[in-house]
């Protein structure tokens, strides 16, 4: 299959192509730049040059392709629209794809949030729909619902579309700016390794070679308008995460109460984010495409100490 990929040298990107080269597919990558081009070519993957704002020169790559893997996001957009741009970007790529593959059945499969069920008491299926953007729901998480939705509405056109649902974690040796490295520089700044409450709110995780095999498969045999959940830890209390990181900081592990919580600038960027609870099955994922992760857990690659090379205990 000839495979079209955006976002291929990020760190999602740099392991779903290799995944699909050594699967045999034949794998473009979109390049803005000479030094992304020379990544993707370092990876076995042949060069489109351009970027997601030439929406025309995305309807040709997607038309010449048996199939689409969107994983880039308008990052620069960030700091003057915020998430609301970012994801505002992203729908008109998805509407660009739509008209470049109606009709087509060809494969469309893009990232989305595990987040974007919204808290549901229990934990998430695949079966649960995003939320419509409109709805009560925690904001950075309720923006790029309307993408997911556009995407999976693709299936009514004859788009074999669906989304990977990542988690709030996803782990390897590369992982430079996910949450888990931004939470291990907090615990070093605090000089303790905080959690909120009782710290029993879930999080969930997995390794980034493992979504790599997950968006492979849904690219080749996942049904038209599915969602798939690339989550390997489903529920891990906040707590046990923060008590890990502190053990291999050496530092100690600390509850916060809700009133201190909120307070200005305790946890930064992370304010919203630390008391989330957002447990998930993927139940439907390995039974429909198959997905068996077998990399490390994320309190086994914790373990592991690539993520405190050069921290001093």
């Amino acid at each position: 299959m000839r495979v079209f990929v955006t976002g291929g040298t990020g760190h999602s990107g740099s392991y779903i192509i290799p995944e699909l080269i050594a699967a045999g597919h034949e794998v473009t990558g979109l390049a803005r730049s000479d030094t992304a081009a020379a990544a993707l070519s370092a990876q076995g993957a042949k060069v489109r040059v351009g970027d997601l704002e030439d929406l025309d020169g995305l309807k040709q790559a997607a038309a010449d392709s048996d199939g689409v893997i969107h994983v880039a996001h308008r990052q620069d957009l960030l700091p003057s629209g915020g998430i609301d741009a970012v994801a505002a970007a992203e729908l008109q790529v998805m509407l660009a794809y739509g008209e470049a593959l109606e009709g087509t059945r060809k494969p469309l499969v893009a990232a989305g949030s595990i987040g974007s069920p919204g808290n549901l008491g229990r934990p998430a299926t695949e079966e649960d729909p995003a939320l419509p953007s409109g709805e009560e729901h925690t904001g950075t998480l309720r923006v790029r619902n309307v993408v997911e939705r556009a995407v999976i509405g693709l299936a009514e056109r004859g788009v074999r579309s669906s989304i990977v649902r990542l988690p709030l974690i996803a782990h390897s040796t590369t992982d430079s700016a996910g949450f888990l490295p931004g939470l291990i520089a907090l615990a070093q700044e605090k000089g303790f390794a905080g959690y909120p409450g009782d710290g029993m709110n879930a999080w969930n995780a997995v390794h980034i070679r493992d979504v790599a095999s997950v968006f492979r498969l849904a690219l080749e045999k996942g049904p038209a308008g599915s969602y798939w959940h690339a989550v390997q830890d489903g529920g891990i209390p906040f707590r046990e995460i923060a008590e890990a990181i502190g053990s291999r900081l050496g530092l100690p592990t600390v509850s916060i109460p809700a009133d201190v919580l909120m307070l200005p600038g305790y946890f930064g960027m992370f304010t919203n984010l630390v008391t989330l609870d957002l447990p998930a099955s993927n139940l439907i994922t390995r039974q429909v495409l198959g997905w068996e992760p077998d990399q490390p857990k994320l309190l086994a690659d914790l373990d592991n100490g690539h993520y405190f090379s050069g921290v001093s205990a």
